[in-house]
Parts: structure tokens; sequence; C-alpha cells
């Protein structure tokens, strides 16, 4: 039997070290559908219920493995499903390949059934690489570079087979004039600044007596040079939210998250600093930074594009982490005073008592605080955690312990909901052996991920660690949006747009035989969490949460931080009710800029 074109694709796939492909069938792809039974499914062909899932699912393999992520569609509506997974590993540089068929050559430009022009649509997500295979010939080094690409540059890239080429016998590019050949080889390489930068930003980290650390997920592969550096420059250290498992928050000089979702103390770190260091993140929002003109900064990113655009950095060090931050070790001096040390530490401190605090407030019927600050001392060392977007992201940045071997990650730029579910099925075909949890609000939940509880029926025998956990913050509100509407716009929940229907996750998770668990009362909620991380496969832990909690923004004071929330909204937590009189403009105190103008005058 000769070889076909999809043929070769899956077994260049092999030769790439793919192990798995996430998609969904189609008959733009029925080539390669057929080429997957011949391989005997090799690599694994994993159905998702959407193709936007199976976009999901590649990213969340690629985040959790540091591998390529696969994701495969048919021509027209599966490629266009594709599109919002792949501008999720666009905007968080992940490594993702989606092959997607297309109508057959004969039929391109007569307004055929499924016609879309790929190119178009897919030139700004995979702005990196895509490209059509029109003949056997080109598909090697098609496959090769878009593999290839998306590795070096942590982008999607995409290729298009029409269905006809799919079907074609395949035969190599020859040595022939026009013809392009091509290589698997994937060396691995280190970009590293050149010595006079790394002098001039020891220079500038020397001279200061306030610094203050910033690291992202470009920093994950430099864990113990990150914490030596600090040490030596007496610094505290904050996370963006894609990099909040690159240090251990138990580290008494880890401030936490940064941003809208962050901590106080990252606040008043990145406030009262007088020199920034910024490893491996490009975080976006400048006004969590120090002031122009009040810290001198240093950056260190292996992506010339992305340095010199958050903050006015005097040197831009362009290179890896881990080499980088090993050649400016050396040039580091000790013996700086203590004082911004212990007063970073002792603001770390009185957070967590905050936090603490803020968990064991009484709500109606729960505090969404305290679901995830019990989870926290029971996470598994090893454990995976993607949360999805929403109010839930709140509490992941907040509330939970980042220790050494724990991954944790969510849908950092682009912020898009629906990804927590498919990212942690995702993160267990790439790793069976440990424990996966998604931390997802009731709107994520029923906007994909009910569906995606099936896929997790599906697969749920071929992980050797059985635990997948989905945890559902009940609240029968779109609570994030809620929250930004009242303290941005001044406006009362708008019933139409926020009020979100009754569901029974946990009855649902039951009828697909996976374990369900509803908590209604406080006092149930560590038991629910200790049945569903140890239950025998995946299971559905529904909380019954107050949508009155808010999520105040690090801006506030520790005082107004310590306030008690429910007496904000004291009478006014059933859910159909309008905010009461007065509450607008209690809300003010907790918007940005309120203190920085009361340090003003």
């Amino acid at each position: 039997m000769s070889t076909k074109v999809s043929d070769h694709v899956l077994e260049r796939l092999r030769e790439w070290g793919v192990e798995e492909v996430f998609g969904y069938p189609g008959d733009g792809i029925n080539g390669l559908l057929a080429a997957w039974g011949r391989a005997e499914n090799e690599p694994r062909f994993v159905q998702s219920r959407h193709e936007e899932m199976s976009a999901f699912q590649a990213v969340g393999y690629a985040k959790f493995s540091g591998r390529l992520g696969v994701c495969a569609a048919t021509s027209g509506p599966g490629a266009i499903h594709l599109l919002n997974g792949l501008y999720d590993a666009k905007l968080d540089h992940v490594p993702v390949l989606a092959i997607v068929g297309q109508t057959h050559r004969t039929a391109m430009g007569g307004s055929y059934q499924q016609e879309v022009d790929l190119h178009s649509l897919y030139k700004d997500v995979a702005s990196d690489f895509v490209e059509t295979v029109t003949v056997p010939e080109q598909l090697p080094n098609v496959l090769d570079r878009a593999i290839r690409t998306a590795y070096a540059r942590r982008c999607p890239t995409a290729i298009i087979i029409p269905g006809d080429v799919q079907e074609l016998d395949y035969s190599p590019p020859t040595h022939e004039f026009k013809m392009v050949p091509s290589s698997l080889d994937r060396s691995s390489w280190t970009a590293i600044p050149s010595d006079d930068s790394v002098r001039r930003a020891a220079e500038i980290l020397n001279s200061g007596d306030k610094v203050a650390i910033l690291v992202g997920q470009g920093a994950a592969g430099a864990r113990a040079e990150v914490e030596r550096i600090a040490e030596l420059l007496g610094a505290g250290v904050a996370k963006a939210l894609l990099g909040k498992d690159v240090l251990s928050d138990e580290l008494p000089y880890v401030t936490g998250s940064i941003g809208l979702l962050g901590t106080r103390p990252s606040y008043e770190l990145m406030r009262d600093c007088d020199t920034l260091l910024t490893i491996g993140s490009s975080f976006p929002y400048t006004q969590f930074m120090p002031e122009f003109g009040k810290a001198r900064g240093v950056q260190i990113d292996i992506d010339p594009h992305m340095v010199g655009m958050r903050y006015p950095y005097e040197v831009n060090l362009v290179g890896d982490a881990k080499a980088t931050l090993e050649r400016l070790i050396p040039l580091i001096e000790e013996g700086r005073g203590r004082e911004w040390y212990d007063t970073v530490c002792a603001n770390v401190t009185r957070w967590r008592d905050v936090m603490e605090r803020r968990a064991g407030l009484d709500a109606d019927p729960i505090n969404p605080e305290y679901v995830a600050r019990a989870l926290d001392p029971l996470l598994p060392d090893n454990a995976i955690i993607a949360s999805d977007s929403g109010s839930t992201a709140n509490w992941y940045a907040r509330h939970l312990t980042m220790r050494p071997g724990m991954r944790g990650s969510l849908s950092g730029t682009l912020a898009t909901m629906g990804c927590g579910v498919p990212y942690v099925i995702g993160a267990k075909f790439a790793h069976p052996d440990r424990p996966a949890i998604a931390l997802v609000g009731d709107g994520a939940m029923q906007m994909n991920g009910m569906a995606e509880l099936i896929t997790a029926a599906k697969y749920r025998h071929q992980w050797e660690d059985p635990r997948l956990v989905v945890a559902v913050w009940n609240n029968q509100d779109l609570n994030q949006v809620t929250w930004e509407m009242r303290a941005m716009e001044g406006a009362p929940q708008f019933l139409p747009s926020q009020a979100l229907p009754d569901v029974q996750y946990a009855a649902f998770a039951r009828s697909l035989g996976l374990t369900g668990i509803r908590v209604e009362k406080p006092e149930d909620v560590e038991a629910g969490w200790r049945a569903a991380l140890e239950a025998d496969g995946p299971a559905v832990v529904e909380f019954l949460t107050d949508p009155a909690v808010p999520p105040i923004p690090p801006h506030a004071t520790w005082e107004q931080m310590e306030a008690t929330a429910a007496s904000i909204l004291k009478g006014d937590s059933d859910r159909g009710s309008v905010v009461k009189q007065g509450f607008k403009a209690k809300m003010q105190e907790f918007l940005p800029g309120r203190e920085k103008k009361e340090r003003s005058r």
C-alpha cells in the first residue's frame, strides 16, 4: 500500500515526539482520520466536544508540559472554532500547532460548501507561520517549520491541508531546483546578553536600597537563580499571574500576585521601591508598577520584541533568564541593610493574616474566599491547578499557596472564559500521574465546562492518577463583571446580563458516572474538598457561594481590606436585589487612585 500525504503527516508528528493531538472530526480531515486508523491511533487522537476545547486542551498540554501542543480540525467551521484557543496560545506565548483541513483544490474559489479563506482567517493568530500544503513534496518542510517556529517563538502556528491533498501518494522533495528539503533536528539554544549590558545592569541593581523583583512565566526555569539574586539584593518578589508557580509562596519575601487581582504587599512593593528588576514577564498594567522616574529599572527577557515597553528600563537584557542571572549574580554586592527586606516580609505576614480573616467572614451561604482558603492546605505537593477567568481568579491569585513542585496557570493575557476544564484535561494527558484541579465559576462552567466533563469521563481510565477535580463556585451571577460594573460604572447589577440559571453541576457529573458533590454550608466545605480529592476518578465539587463578597483590589488600604465584606452589602445579598442606597459611595473607597490622592495631600 502506498503512503499517503496524511500518513506522512502522522509519521512526521511521531518523529517530532508528538504523543497526542486534540481534535474533532469532520470531512475536511477525513484523509487524516483514515490515516489515524491505519496508524493505530498514534499519535493518540483526543476527541473533545468542540474544536475550541481542542485548542484549549492543546494550550493546557503545552503550558504544563513545556512540549508542543497540537490540535486538529476540519475545514470551515472547525477551523473557525479553533481560533479562541489559538489566540490564548498567542497572547500567553505557548507553542501550539493547528492542523486544519480545507476544501479540495478543484473547488477552491468556487464558493463551495465550508470554503473559508483560511489564510486570511489565520494570518493574525498564526502570524509567525501559516502555510497551505498544495503538493506532497511541500509537506515535510512546511510541517517541520511550523513545529520549529512554534517552539522557537513560543507561539501558535498553522498548516492547512486541502482534502484532496491528504489523499495523494506521498513523495519527498527531490534534489532539484525549487525543491525545499527539510530536517527534524531542533537543537537547544540559549540567548545570552553582552558582558557590557550585564555590568550596567549590575551597577543599577547595586545602587538600589529598596529593590523589587517582578517575575513572570519566563523565569520558570530559573527558580534557584531568582531566589539567590533576591536574597543578595534583599528584595521582595512579586509575581505576574502567569508566573504564580515560578517561586514558592512560602518564601517570606514573596509578596504574591500583582495587578488588579494581586495582593496589597505587591502593590506596596512597587509603590515604595527605588529599583525594579523584571524577569521573564510582559505584565501589561503600568499603573501597578513604580511611578515613572521614581525607580530605576532592569529587564530580562528572552524575546527582544517584548523588552522595554512596559516601563522605562535603563537596561534591557535580552537572554534566557537562567543563563543571564548566572552571569549577573556574581556582580551583585552583598551587605545592604535589612530595613527594606524586613518591611516587605512584615507586609507579607500581615497580608496572610488579613486573607485568613477575610476568608473567615460570614456570608450567605458560603464565603467564596473560604472555599479557596480551605483547599490550600489540602493541595497535593504535585498538584496542577488551572483557574478559569472570572472572580475565581481572584481567589486563586490570593489564597492558594504555591509550593515547590506545584504548577498553576490561567488565561493570563486573553483572559478568556471557559479555559479551566479543558486546561486540566490537557494537563492530565501531559502528566497522567499527577492530580489536576480546575477552579471554575458557574458562568464558565455553563459556557463549556459541562460539555468537557463528558471528555473527562471518556478518557478517565487512561490516566494513572485518577484525580481530576473540577470545583464550581455556584453563585448564579457573572460575578467579576457585576463587580466591575459596580466599582467602575457605579451601576447596580444588571440582571438581564448577569443573572445565571441555577444548574445542578454535581448532579450532572453523577449522570456521567463521575463523582458529584454539592456543598451548601460552610461547615461542609473542607469535607467536600477532601471527598473530591480522594475520589477514584474525575469529580465535580459544587459550592453555593455568596455573590456579595467583593474582590477588593490591592489599592484598598489595610483597614479597608480588613473590613467585613458583609457589612458593605448587609441586607443586599439576595440575588435578585439592586444595590442598596449608599452602596456606590461606599465602593468609591475601593477604586484605583484614591490612596494615591490621599498620599499627595
